[in-house]
C-alpha cells in the first residue's frame, strides 16, 4: 500500500521551507555592504584597465599626473551629507588639480554616467550624467572607508596604476612624485580597503604587482 503524506506533515514541510527562504532571501535583500564592495571592486579593475589601455606616457608633459586613478573620501562634500564615495579619472586638464573635473571622469560600460559620487564640490552628485552609485553612503549606507598604511600615503585615499597594471598609492600629482618610474609610490605589500557600515564592515584587497582585487 502507498503511503501518503498527511496534512500536518505537509503543513510542517511547508513552515520549514518558509523558514529557510525567508532567511536566505532576508540575507540576500540587506547585504548592501557586499553589493558595495562587489561594485568597487568591478571598478577598480576598469580603473586598472583603463591604465594598462591608455598609456600616458609623453615626454613633453607631466604623463605621470595624467595616470587612470580612483580617488576615494571618507566624507564627501556637504550636498550629499559627508557620506563615503569615489570617482575614477584621468587629470589631463592643463592645470593639473588633482581633483576629477566633468570631462576627465571615466564612464560607466553600462551606463554611460560619468563615475563620481560626489567626491568634490568639481562634479556633484546631483549633476546630470553621474553615476550616482559610486557614492556608496547614499547608495549602500557605507557609513566611512579605511585604508590600511601599506596604501595610505599622508592621509591620500587614491589608487593609480601604470600601463602595466601595477597599483599606485597616494596622490600622483604631488611634489614627491616625478616622472622617474623608480620613486613611483609602488604598493609594496597588500593594500587592504575596508567598508564600513554601522558595526559591520567588508575589506577588499589588492595585491603588488598584479593588481588582483577580491573581497576577503
Amino acid at each position: 500500500m502507498k503511503k501518503a503524506f498527511t496534512l500536518l506533515e505537509l503543513v510542517f514541510v511547508i513552515v520549514i521551507i518558509g523558514i529557510i527562504s525567508s532567511i536566505v532571501l532576508s540575507d540576500v535583500k540587506t547585504n548592501r555592504l557586499r553589493d558595495a564592495a562587489t561594485q568597487l571592486v568591478e571598478h577598480i579593475y576598469y580603473t586598472q584597465y583603463l591604465a594598462m589601455k591608455d598609456d600616458k606616457f609623453n615626454v613633453d608633459s607631466k604623463w605621470y599626473e595624467e595616470r587612470w586613478q580612483i580617488r576615494f573620501t571618507s566624507n564627501g562634500i556637504a550636498e550629499t551629507g559627508y557620506t563615503s564615495a569615489y570617482a575614477i579619472f584621468s587629470d589631463f586638464n592643463g592645470a593639473h588639480s588633482t581633483h576629477p573635473e566633468f570631462n576627465e571622469l571615466a564612464k560607466d560600460p553600462l551606463t554611460g554616467d560619468a563615475i563620481s559620487g560626489g567626491v568634490t564640490n568639481a562634479v556633484l552628485y546631483s549633476d546630470d550624467g553621474v553615476y550616482q552609485k559610486a557614492n556608496l553612503g547614499i547608495s549602500y549606507g557605507v557609513d566611512s572607508i579605511s585604508f590600511s598604511s601599506s596604501c595610505q600615503y599622508y592621509g591620500s585615499m587614491r589608487i593609480a596604476f601604470d600601463h602595466l597594471g601595477r597599483p599606485i598609492k597616494g596622490n600622483i600629482g604631488s611634489t614627491t612624485v616625478n616622472s622617474n618610474i623608480d620613486t613611483l609610490k609602488y604598493i609594496t605589500s597588500t593594500c587592504e580597503i575596508t567598508l564600513h557600515s554601522g558595526a559591520d564592515s567588508i575589506t577588499i584587497s589588492i595585491e603588488t604587482e598584479t593588481g588582483f582585487t577580491t573581497i576577503l
